[in-house]
């Protein structure tokens, strides 16, 4: 889909648009590992590998190994020593009959991807958790191997990067490979339940949507004296913008993605602000961030986010229809919808009421099911335009412009230029300068197109 495709189809019908980005759009199969065979059938292991092993990597892989069906995680890969070992304890404590990574199969380095992905290529299952600016390059990898693809979020930190991710997913669609997303909210079935309910008018048409990430700040790890440069940025990632994308995108993508699921449209405008007003750690991290976006129809999404001591602290989504208004997203376990624009009891008129769900493990459910059934599933193309939507953001708020979506798409600006090349002994993109000081985005200075 081209950037003048994506603009028209921001005035599509909500149903069109529920049904051109719902979870399982067209997909992949599994030549096994082992094999030819078209797909995995219900008894045949399939085999697993491990790419980024920080906290939410083993998340994944603990969700992986949790599908039914038998499964075996045989390889990990990180850049960081510590990360892999306490990632494989962890998992072979949970697991100890269905891990399998001897010392041989444990990669290290810049490169440690493309050892693991050989391993289990074609066929295989890779689960992509490293910080996002390296999604584009692994995913390109995996899909080029043959491989079905779990990647966590975000996707990409830059416009080329989403065109990077968009067209590896095209090529998964012609070799018939599943890829999944890690927008886990897109399958938490009771968000899932009260989206369809505004779909369907309950509250009649969606005038606006209110995004919002509000709590305590972001943690930093000081750099240590014998650690390189580009390890420590690594490392904290979160606080450089080449390596996670900004606040903005990294960590409101559920609730921005949530609004524009309800709305049934991408955005096709933006303008904000943003600075560092109180965060003193030496990084490039915005401590907030208040984004206002446009959409088709003229309607507004407002995307906040904050990490202050000290402040109002609100993790959800926030949706005013015509008719009434409606409290869901990640952060809202129990999503709720009120007649009229009060959020009060007495105005409730649907509330989830079934089960505990857990959208983490389900995200997964769907990808192993797909690929053992060999059912249709590729969610590139919803997760690369989630990730457009807090870049596009970002890119506002940092310049301090007004940016449509088109521009956003074309822009050539690479935050990492040559990442792909990288080895753990390469400079970085930003550098200290003699204080310790990091440059800043400068909205009216900076340049993002």
């Amino acid at each position: 889909m081209n950037v003048k495709d994506n603009i028209r189809q921001t005035s599509t019908s909500r149903r069109q648009f529920l049904k051109q980005t719902s979870g399982a759009l067209a997909g992949g199969a599994l030549a096994s590992a082992i094999g030819a065979r078209a797909y995995a059938a219900e008894q045949n292991t399939i085999k697993i590998i491990l790419v980024g092993c920080g906290g939410r990597g083993t998340g994944a892989a603990a969700n992986a190994l949790s599908t039914q069906g038998p499964t075996r995680l045989v390889a990990m890969a990180d850049v960081f020593s510590d990360r892999l070992g306490g990632s494989l304890k962890n998992l072979t404590k949970q697991f100890p009959e269905q891990v399998d990574v001897p010392k041989d199969r444990q990669f290290l380095g810049m490169d440690a991807y493309r050892k693991a992905i050989d391993l289990i290529a074609p066929g295989g299952v890779v689960l992509l958790a490293t910080p996002p600016a390296f999604r584009p390059m692994h995913l390109e990898y995996a899909v080029a191997k043959g491989c079905h693809v779990f990647m966590e979020k975000s996707f990409a930190v830059d416009a080329p990067g989403i065109h990077r991710v968009l067209a590896a997913g095209d090529v998964a669609q012609k070799k018939n490979l599943k890829i999944a997303g890690g927008l886990m909210s897109r399958h938490y079935v009771p968000l899932e339940q009260a989206v369809e309910q505004l779909h369907d008018g309950l509250i009649g048409d969606i005038i606006t949507c209110w995004a919002y990430r509000e709590h305590d700040p972001v943690g930093f790890t000081p750099k240590a004296r014998e650690t390189s440069e580009l390890a420590h940025q690594i490392r904290n990632y979160h606080s450089f913008t080449w390596v996670n994308g900004s606040f903005i995108l990294d960590w409101l993508i559920h609730n921005l993605d949530v609004c524009c699921w309800c709305k049934g449209a991408w955005p096709v405008s933006a303008q904000g602000h943003g600075g560092r007003q109180v965060r003193t750690k030496p990084d490039q991290l915005f401590d907030h961030y208040s984004v206002e976006y446009t959409f088709g129809d003229g309607t507004r999404m407002q995307a906040q986010g904050r990490h202050m001591d000290n402040c109002w602290g609100f993790f959800g989504d926030v949706i005013h229809g015509a008719k009434g208004s409606a409290v869901l997203g990640e952060g809202i376990p129990h999503p709720r919808i009120f007649k009229g624009h009060l959020q009060t009891s007495e105005n409730q008129i649907w509330l989830y009421e079934g089960p505990r769900h857990d959208g983490y493990q389900h995200e997964h459910d769907l990808l192993f099911e797909a690929i053992r059934k060999d059912k249709p599933y590729n969610e590139t193309e919803r997760s690369a335009y989630a990730a457009m939507t807090g870049i596009l953001g970002r890119m506002a708020a940092e310049s301090g412009q007004m940016i449509t979506w088109e521009q956003a798409m074309a822009s050539t600006l690479v935050l990492a230029p040559g990442l792909d090349d990288y080895t753990m002994d390469s400079e970085p993109p930003v550098m200290p300068d003699a204080q310790g000081r990091y440059p800043v985005a400068m909205p009216g200075r900076t340049k993002v197109l």
